[in-house]
């Protein structure tokens, strides 16, 4: 297997992730996402930029994207949450279709996700990736204040100022920036030392560096601007969400919050959206159901601790006394999830019960994926199988493309002990979504409850491939080959995988030792 993952191998504190990850990885993400096993690495950065054009290319651009991904993914602060993924997906894509032309001169196809963190900040990646931190959820009051943000990042994305600061970055002026970065990741154990290295001359010195422009903020409000319009959200939600984050700064004791220390709001920036808000006619936006129950949710994901679910509850709590009939929903939702983490099912199911009561009109059932799937997984934790399968069919039905609810569909027909009906559901699954590792998972799984080994190690092998774990896949294989169920077809696929896969690892060991050099 490959050198481990920079960011898999740094445990990096709450405040570091915040300052770091959100402030400098969206900027330069070359320096952190490659396997640099070591300081002497970052002499061997690769030459991607365009130098004709002075961008780093489209295709290259995708590429440093998809292995920043893998390497995010594998952080324990990443929001792997199906809900809140494609709430997050849902919602950002109703932006881009609301303005296909957003989408660039590359055509991005945009990920949206969440990272768990206090800190109130949001950030894009090469390639179309963007965050944003738990905490600014949570700050946002609507949902044009969210969509503000969305909006804006995907203006940077879009007109491709990260591909420019690095294509316009010598290839001897990127090495003392990574330099730099690793020697604040290796303070990990010390987040205040880290905070003293960025606080050095180098350390500020690369935060100017890795500053946007004031031309390139400029033009992203331009961008998310017309995309709020196009999309009929209330364009003031930008200069009230950028006020509420200024209003922040005293909160956090005179510390500027991280997403204006990377996107500096200027005065004149201010006046310039005020001044085509003025030009707009104004426009009011109800904000969606599931706004309010994906905020719910983040706040328990956002600190699943005893104190942190405590505090949580009180939240709802004081939530419900606003009487307003959406807040409530999410209220009664938030706690719900809370006690299905603290595994009480039966106060789980009264609380969801409730939600829906307060959600729905008096005549009107109530529809909705996030409310199904918590029904689903409070089923399923409470074993109650039969309940589970019911749930789990009625939500699938509802929602077909949903692939967190066809997950859950998958993993309630084994609970129900319907493993050939699972596996056959999954095998059309992963023909389907081929890069989703998740799904292989649980066809294993299905498999390994039928005593189909050779399967299970083959459905494994896949998991780990997908994952770039080559050594792992090749060893799955080996264990599918010796079988004893391992029929003559089977063999020649894990002859033909085996092969590709040693291909794979051959090619990236090259380029591991090219890095070395």
């Amino acid at each position: 297997m490959k050198s481990k993952p920079l960011l898999e191998s740094v445990q990096f504190p709450p405040r570091l992730l915040g300052a770091l990850l959100a402030s400098i990885l969206w900027a330069s993400p070359i320096l952190v996402a490659p396997s640099f096993g070591a300081a002497q690495n970052v002499s061997n950065l690769p030459s991607i930029g365009d130098t004709e054009r002075e961008y780093l290319t489209p295709i290259a651009e995708r590429k440093l994207g998809e292995v920043i991904m893998q390497d995010i993914r594998r952080n324990l602060d990443y929001l792997d949450d199906a809900p809140v993924l494609e709430y997050l997906n849902n919602f950002g894509n109703s932006l881009l279709t609301a303005r296909p032309e957003a989408r660039g001169e590359a055509g991005y196809e945009f990920f949206f996700f969440a990272v768990r963190d206090p800190m109130l900040n949001a950030f894009a990646l090469p390639g179309g990736n963007i965050a944003v931190h738990s905490a600014l959820v949570l700050a946002a009051q609507t949902e044009s204040e969210l969509a503000s943000v969305l909006a804006h990042e995907i203006g940077h994305v879009s007109q491709r100022h990260i591909a420019r600061m690095l294509g316009q970055q010598s290839r001897d002026s990127l090495i003392p920036i990574a330099s730099t970065l690793l020697a604040i990741l290796a303070a990990r154990v010390n987040s205040d030392a880290s905070m003293a290295i960025l606080a050095s001359g180098q350390g500020i010195a690369l935060q100017r560096q890795l500053s946007f422009s004031r031309d390139a903020e400029r033009e992203a409000d331009r961008i998310g601007f017309e995309i709020l319009g196009a999309a009929h959200f209330d364009t003031s939600g930008m200069v009230a969400f950028f006020g509420r984050l200024q209003n922040a700064t005293r909160a956090y004791n005179d510390t500027t919050p991280p997403y204006l220390r990377s996107h500096p709001m200027t005065t004149e920036r201010i006046a310039d959206i005020q001044g085509r808000i003025r030009e707009q006619r104004y426009t009011q936006r109800v904000d969606s159901l599931d706004f309010h129950v994906v905020r719910a949710r983040i706040r328990v994901l956002q600190d699943e601790s005893s104190q942190g679910l405590h505090e949580a509850s009180l939240f709802f709590d004081n939530q419900l006394l606003q009487k307003n009939r959406q807040k409530s929903a999410a209220a009664y939702y938030g706690l719900a999830f809370v006690a299905l983490k603290q595994s009480d099912y039966t106060k789980a199911s009264s609380a969801l019960k409730k939600a829906v009561s307060a959600a729905q009109g008096p005549s009107t059932p109530l529809h909705n994926a996030l409310f199904d799937s918590l029904e689903i997984d409070i089923d399923l934790a409470a074993d109650h199988s039969a309940e589970a399968l019911k749930a789990a069919i009625t939500a699938h039905d509802r929602f077909p493309l949903s692939q967190g609810i066809s997950r859950q569909y998958a993993a309630a027909l084994m609970a129900a002990g319907q493993n050939e009906e699972a596996s056959r559901y999954l095998r059309n699954q992963t023909q389907l979504y081929r890069t989703e590792f998740k799904l292989f998972d649980l066809l294993a799984q299905s498999y390994a409850a039928q005593n189909k080994l050779a399967l299970q190690h083959m459905a494994l092998a896949e998991s780990y491939a997908l994952q770039d774990g080559f050594s792992s896949a090749l060893e799955q294989l080996v264990l599918a080959r010796r079988a004893p169920d391992a029929s003559f077809y089977d063999q020649a696929i894990i002859d033909a995988r085996e092969r590709e896969l040693q291909a794979r690892q051959t090619e990236e060991l090259k380029e591991n030792k090219k890095e070395r050099k």
